[in-house]
């Protein structure tokens, strides 16, 4: 059962609508390199405050899978940071349509193997571009418009409409065009067929009926209609991010405070490129392009961990074998085995944190799949 849509009353939106508006001028007023290094401030005292403590202890729960030889006060400082990134991530988006222009986005945004990323979109095969909640996804879509390559990105409809419109509004200014979740099963595959590129943000848990592969030494559900897609139309992936330039601190995290004419800094660069010769001579070319552009999402994260949504609940639904109480069963281990970037340390990690998930179901502790997360997975 899908779900269920919160609306609010006519009055009120219009009331969020003039607010909105409101806010994004006044953060056009100052110095850009300002307005960023007040957002910085205010998403380190967010992350710290005692309110937040659940959220940061999951943000550290899960840096401890992802680095386990860090130290408590790393993963912590590490979580804290993301919200920095996460407050910064919010006045650039909304400042996007005003500062990357046609004539003045080359200054603000690099692109690194340009050739890797081109090639594919200017090549006879479907494009589909996959990123995380790495870096400014948002950036991503606006740059190729840009260059000329207008997206239609997957996007799941803000329950306040006032913002809604906003963001499509906004987006389409340069040729970006969003698609709604809901209905997209009918939409993508015609798109892919007139070869239209297609961008997901595909880091997200995709619900109890989504496939399982490695993510950090951890299981993660993933989607399956990424994978269906590109065998069904022999498309070339692209998985890729966009990491935001700032100078790193003697700590090793960087340092939120960009001044002036050094504000919003970006470069884009390709992770991985996935061809139909890569997946199609798989035993499970599904499973194989899930688990790839999983991989290549992470080692996006590990390039840049702080502008990472470690809070997000990314590992929040978990196979029914393990619901169930029991380890992962063989013929699954045998298919992450066959991945072939796989290394036996790597499956020792799978092995043991499969355990642990495993005990944590049999004691009770384990979380509750819902009918909303099992609808979860569907694009």
């Amino acid at each position: 059962m899908p779900k269920v849509r919160r609306q609010f009353p006519a009055p009120l939106n219009a009331a969020i609508g003039a607010a909105i508006r409101a806010g994004i001028s006044v953060l056009g007023g100052p110095d850009l390199g300002e307005s960023l290094a007040v957002a910085s401030d205010l998403g380190q005292r967010f992350g710290a405050a005692k309110f937040n403590r659940k959220r940061l202890a999951r943000a550290a729960e899960h840096l401890a899978y992802a680095y386990p030889d860090w130290s408590d006060e790393q993963r912590k400082r590490c979580a804290v940071a993301a919200y920095q990134h996460l407050f910064m991530l919010a006045v650039e988006t909304a400042l996007l349509p005003r500062l990357l222009t046609i004539d003045g986005w080359v200054a603000r945004i690099g692109v690194e193997q340009t050739e890797r990323i081109i090639g594919p979109l200017t090549g006879k095969r479907p494009v589909m571009l996959v990123c995380g909640h790495c870096g400014n996804w948002e950036i991503c879509g606006y740059a190729l418009a840009l260059l000329g390559f207008p997206l239609h990105a997957l996007y799941r409809p803000l329950d306040l409409k006032p913002l809604d419109q906003y963001v499509r509004s906004s987006r389409s200014r340069s040729g970006l065009v969003l698609v709604d979740k809901f209905g997209a099963a009918s939409t993508l595959p015609d798109l892919l067929s007139r070869r239209v590129p297609l961008g997901f943000v595909a880091d997200q848990n995709a619900g109890v009926r989504g496939l399982f592969v490695p993510f950090f030494g951890r299981l993660a559900s993933s989607y399956k209609a990424i994978g269906l897609l590109a065998i069904q139309h022999e498309a070339v992936i692209i998985v890729g991010a966009a990491h935001r330039n700032l100078p790193i601190g003697t700590d090793g995290l960087p340092r939120f405070a960009p001044a002036g004419h050094e504000a919003l800094r970006y470069t884009m660069r390709p992770f991985d490129v996935i061809t139909p010769e890569d997946y199609m001579a798989q035993p499970d070319p599904s499973f194989y392009i899930a688990a790839r552009y999983r991989r290549a999402i992470e080692t996006s994260v590990r390039s840049e961990p702080t502008q990472f949504l470690w809070m997000h609940r990314y590992w929040k639904s978990r196979p029914k074998y393990e619901l169930a109480g029991k380890e992962i069963p063989p013929a699954v281990l045998k298919k992450i085995e066959q991945l072939p970037w796989m290394t036996q340390a790597e499956m020792d990690r799978i092995v043991a944190n499969g355990r642990i998930d495993a005990q944590t179901a049999r004691e009770g502790r384990g979380p509750k799949p819902s009918a909303a997360d099992e609808a979860d997975e569907g694009l």
